[in-house]
């Protein structure tokens, strides 16, 4: 399975830098995992730079793949990864949806960079 941080959409539907790095993981839908915290996070980012619309096509191809609700396991999984690693609350809640749900995690954000699961990619400027 495969898990694709908020940086990573964002990315891919912008067209960013790298966007082809980040589409093998979002394409392949049937191995996609998706936190709903993604969802909510790519949503208003494209909502604040587009438009409602725009964030709702993004939204639609986000829900292709599996969407994994927030559940007690995954935010007390969370909660002790956030300790661990220093993590923001979104971060640890990706992070610990990630590692529950088996899946190779793709970021190119930092924070995520030396953990285990994670397939990390610096941003391009």
């Amino acid at each position: 399975m495969n898990l694709v941080d908020t940086c990573g959409w964002v990315e891919y539907f912008f067209g960013g830098g790298n966007a082809a790095y980040f589409a093998p993981a979002i394409e392949d839908t049937k191995e996609l995992v998706v936190p709903v915290l993604c969802l909510y996070e790519v949503f208003k980012k494209i909502n604040q730079v587009a438009d409602e619309a725009k964030a709702l096509q993004a939204v639609a191809h986000m829900k292709e793949g599996h969407v994994i609700p927030l559940t007690e396991e995954i935010a007390l999984k969370a909660a002790l990864l956030s300790l661990k690693h220093k993590l923001a609350l979104a971060d640890s809640v990706i992070y610990a949806t990630g590692l529950l749900t088996r899946s190779t995690i793709w970021t190119q954000d930092e924070d995520f960079r030396d953990l285990l699961c994670v397939k990390y990619k610096r941003a391009r400027d």
